[in-house]
């Protein structure tokens, strides 16, 4: 008999996250305590569980305007060292408390700047708070690893300033470049000069593609920008028809798939900015059976309302996902990871492959 891979499981699977923004991630009651702390008096509730469902974007027929929302709540209390380093700490102790074994966060520095720090000192205090809740997880005996990744807004004009700024902490625990931001109409090509610098100092980035926008947003990050992953990218299937009972990929869906470009797919977040209908009629799916490099990820644990735990078990429910499906989404993800090979390698042989042995062993 089948196992069912209900969250409390799943809790217990080495799980690796690759798409998850900072901003998107915060406690309810901690977003009321700092903007109480710092006289930010906008929030539409100061209760805890009202909050969160607010946040909730989940109203059908939602999209990414809505969606985005949200974030001028959470950015407003951000904006101070303390802040920053109190929510990184947050961040990487609950996703480490859900089973997460590696993560790369990403955040846009551009956007913690009203305090009057710098770029740089935004910078520090993520890394800091990171460092912090890495050190309190490992006590707690949910030992993780976190890495950044800085986002320029695609919007606006700072984009090489900030792809330097990845280059120079890249030693100090930042792994990548990465645009976000509304998609259509701004168009990672307006960024070359930012990419093309990520490219000569031999650093990794990813690109928001393929969420809200379609084909040419993909094609113009893989083949203008050499994108190595692509932020969310569902929207490949639109390259992918069925015919005569069999799928035919387009010439783009070939590139992606055959060189293994991996998909940071977000099921629960799609849906909730109208980028899928539901997640019965997720994409992720056909995507996972046409064997494309895809992984599982959460976006936005806030406003969304999601962890990773419950994105797989929702996701298993939905698509009778076994262990095996989740163990392979999740290699696939450290396979994907901005972290050296060796550790990559040590990370799938000493974690990943024994914890998920251990959990099928207590499970027979």
């Amino acid at each position: 008999m089948a196992t069912t891979l209900s969250q409390d499981l799943l809790v217990r699977a080495p799980k690796v996250l690759l798409h998850e923004h900072l901003d998107g991630g915060l406690r309810p009651a901690t977003v009321i305590e700092l903007a109480r702390e710092v006289g930010y008096r906008a929030l539409p509730t100061s209760d805890p569980d009202e909050l969160a469902a607010w946040f909730l974007a989940d109203t059908p027929g939602s999209d990414l305007v809505r969606y985005l929302e949200g974030f001028a709540h959470t950015t407003a209390v951000m904006q101070t060292r303390e802040n920053l380093a109190r929510v990184a700490s947050e961040s990487a102790l609950d996703l480490a408390r859900d089973g997460v074994v590696y993560a790369e966060v990403r955040f846009a520095p551009e956007q913690h700047l009203l305090g009057g720090l710098t770029l740089s000192e935004v910078v520090h205090a993520v890394l800091e708070g990171f460092a912090r809740g890495t050190d309190v997880a490992r006590l707690e005996g949910h030992p993780i690893v976190v890495r950044t990744i800085l986002s320029a807004m695609r919007h606006a004009t700072l984009s090489e300033t900030i792809a330097a700024l990845a280059v120079e902490f890249r030693d100090r625990g930042v792994c990548g470049f990465d645009i976000a931001g509304p998609e259509d109409g701004f168009p990672p090509t307006q960024h070359l000069r930012a990419f093309r610098l990520i490219q000569r100092e031999d650093f990794h980035m990813t690109i928001h593609a393929g969420e809200a926008f379609g084909l040419p947003s993909i094609w113009e990050a893989v083949q203008f920008c050499n994108a190595e992953r692509l932020g969310h990218g569902v929207r490949i299937v639109d390259d992918i028809t069925y015919l005569d009972g069999d799928y035919h990929l387009g010439p783009l869906a070939h590139f992606i798939r055959d060189r293994r470009i991996p998909l940071e797919v977000c099921p629960t977040s799609n849906v909730h900015t109208g980028a899928a209908r539901s997640i019965a009629e997720h994409p992720i799916e056909l995507l996972r059976q046409l064997r494309f490099r895809v992984t599982l990820n959460t976006d936005n644990r806030l406003m969304s309302g999601v962890t990773l735990s419950s994105e797989f078990a929702t996701c298993a429910a939905a698509f009778g996902w076994n262990f095996d499906d989740v163990e392979w989404m999740t290699l696939n993800a450290m396979k994907s990871a901005f972290y050296p090979f060796n550790e990559r390698l040590a990370m799938i042989n000493n974690v990943i492959k024994p914890g998920f042995a251990a959990l099928r062993a207590s499970h027979h």
